[in-house]
């Protein structure tokens, strides 16, 4: 029971932490913004932040790049690697409206995109992401056409996010903008699988 509730403890002082940084770098622009000013607006001591975040950059861009390759490791025995991922987006397109605060994910995105450090950053852990992606493709569809399927399979999932924030950017309901995305999944992967028919 305490274990629970000192996991729960931690993962409340991490989103508060990644909030009032959000919050700051949204006010007055990333660069603008120390680290000892996210750590003293957030009530914590500057080591405490570091240990919940190892960089400045971590605040913004943790848990940007998905992690298509436990998805594809961690698949049932059997099921094609795309079926997975497919699957997997699947899920994400109908969760819960709940589950998305749209307008922290704006103001993220906002963030991200007037920055040109944290614009690197997401191409970094895509690209670290893709490289993990092949290596977990490698052995369904060898060492050749791993890295091509990973590069396919990468563009696509950033195709479909970024379409689903610049539908929220443009004031699309979530619920409207989950549905499309849903769409938006199934013909991604029907092209991943079958290529385009002429």
């Amino acid at each position: 029971m305490m274990a629970g509730l000192r996991e729960l403890k931690k993962e409340r002082t991490r989103r508060h932490l990644a909030e009032v940084a959000l919050r700051l770098f949204d006010e007055r622009g990333y660069d603008a913004v120390t680290v000892n000013e996210i750590a003293e607006a957030a009530g914590v001591a500057k080591v405490t932040l570091f240990n919940y975040f190892p960089s400045k950059d971590c605040l913004v861009l943790d848990g940007v790049a998905d992690d298509t390759a436990a998805v594809v490791a961690g698949r049932p025995e059997g099921q094609p690697p795309l079926a997975a991922l497919r699957e997997h987006y699947r899920r994400a397109a109908a969760g819960a409206v709940d589950e998305i605060d749209v307008g922290h994910l704006l103001t993220q995105v906002r963030v991200i995109a007037a920055t040109p450090a944290l614009m690197a950053g997401v191409y970094q852990a895509h690209l670290g992401r893709r490289y993990e992606l092949a290596a977990a493709l490698a052995a369904d569809v060898g060492e050749a056409l791993a890295p091509l399927l990973a590069g396919q399979i990468t563009a696509a999932l950033t195709t479909l996010q970024e379409s689903f924030f610049q539908r929220l950017a443009a004031g699309t309901p979530l619920e409207e903008a989950r549905r499309l995305m849903a769409a938006d999944v199934e013909l991604a992967f029907d092209l991943l699988e079958n290529g385009i028919k002429q």
